[in-house]
């Protein structure tokens, strides 16, 4: 993460954040251009022991344009799980060439689009889905370039909700059905087996799930090559977790040296799909502090960024760091950091010491950039949080807040029984 103190000031590249949250006003995502190209740079060394190896950006982990168009710049390809996401990643210019569609619940529409548009790869997620693709790609005259993903359950060792690749998860073929499922997929028209894919969960922090899922992935290429498939692909999923607290990670380059020590003799051309790697920790919320009440038992840090705004510590318990943007010599104190949205749920940190603040300071959140403005609501009928790009000295708004008419003009009032709707 690119926070450092500077004359006592939070700085992000060369620009005082204090600075963006005066001249945008709180709560505001701010995120690092340079931590995103260093990020990305690393995977790419790490994996150039495959030839031609695709880093795939997981486009749900930030949406933006910017920080897709970024990536792109670098040389990234596009993971996407809906439309919309394959829509963003065309507009901020990602090649069809490096385009893979994931996704669970892909609609015969979306598959037709994506079709049109060219894409490189669909990673099929089940039996059913696998015959609609057929269906739709024939009536359209084309083919699928498929790789089938499979489950290995295997324990990731992570969050249950982001765990992916355990039996009893809603993902991929189960594995005792991947060699008969491939056999399906062989006798299908509009079908062309491309490859084989696994995702085995998020935010991992050890490399020991890795090294058994990558060792069961072998063991089926071998399988499946002994059933007479060809596979052109291997993609292996997404990349290592971050350390939100400041903690130690594994280096990508042991992740890949795993990867090539299971799947390297094979020669087929491995895919990865890192997301919250690459721009997790290019990110920081800004917010600023409106109240510090007593309570019975303990004290509240209340803030203007709210769950609606990151609300990864409601839903997963999630660890957020706390910075001052001010760097004083001050006493530390213990907070409850909470939010103005009416819910117990909208907590950001329980029980957290940090140094000592005062209302009207500001605080960042760090390690934000992956799944937090992307998952932003306008729950409570706040604005939707807008995002700044810094690129050394500069910084520049890539999404606005918005204002409150544009918000509740996508409403349709209703008066005796009817719908007004405006001409035009």
């Amino acid at each position: 993460m690119a926070l450092r103190y500077e004359n006592g000031a939070l700085m992000m590249e060369d620009v005082a954040l204090g600075t963006i949250a005066q001249a945008i006003g709180t709560p505001v995502y701010v995120y690092s251009k340079a931590s995103i190209t260093a990020a990305f740079g690393a995977y790419k060394a790490a994996f150039s022991c495959f030839p031609a190896a695709m880093i795939c950006y997981a486009v749900k982990a930030n949406t933006n344009q910017a920080v897709i168009g970024t990536l792109a710049d670098l040389g990234a390809g596009a993971d996407v799980v809906s439309e919309g996401e394959l829509r963003r990643a065309l507009k901020a210019h990602i090649p069809t060439s490096k385009i893979v569609y994931s996704g669970v619940a892909k609609r015969p529409a979306e598959m037709a689009f994506a079709l049109k548009a060219g894409i490189f790869q669909f990673n099929v997620e089940s039996e059913p889905e696998l015959l609609a693709l057929s269906k739709v790609a024939s009536s359209l005259g084309l083919t699928a370039n498929i790789a089938l993903r499979v489950n290995p359950d295997v324990d990731a060792k992570t969050h249950a909700k982001i765990a992916t690749g355990k039996a009893e998860n809603k993902f991929g073929i189960p594995w005792k059905r991947v060699r008969d499922v491939y056999a399906e997929a062989a006798r299908l028209p509009g079908i062309r087996i491309q490859g084989i894919a696994m995702h085995i969960g998020s935010q991992l922090l050890s490399l020991e799930p890795y090294d058994a899922a990558y060792a069961k992935l072998a063991e089926m290429v071998t399988a499946l090559g002994h059933d007479g498939i060809t596979l052109d692909t291997i993609d292996i999923g997404g990349g290592l977790g971050i350390p939100y607290d400041g903690g130690a990670a594994p280096d990508v380059s042991a992740l890949a040296a795993l990867a090539y020590k299971h799947l390297s003799h094979f020669g087929a051309r491995l895919m990865l799909e890192p997301g919250r790697s690459l721009v997790g920790p290019c990110g920081a919320l800004l917010s600023e502090v409106i109240y510090v009440k007593s309570g019975e038992s303990r004290d509240f840090l209340i803030v203007d960024a709210a769950m609606n705004d990151l609300i990864r510590p409601a839903m997963y318990d999630a660890y957020h760091g706390i910075k001052p943007l001010k760097a004083e010599a001050r006493a530390d104190a213990t907070y409850d950091v909470v939010g103005p949205v009416c819910e117990t749920g909208d907590t950001f940190a329980v029980g957290r010491t940090v140094p000592e603040l005062q209302p009207a300071e500001h605080i960042a959140f760090t390690h934000t950039g992956a799944y937090g403005a992307v998952m932003a609501s306008t729950y409570n009928s706040r604005l939707l949080v807008p995002e700044v790009m810094i690129d050394g000295a500069n910084f520049g708004v890539i999404r606005p807040r918005g204002s409150y008419d544009e918000l509740i003009g996508t409403d349709t009032p209703w008066h005796n029984g009817e719908a007004t709707r405006k001409a035009g």
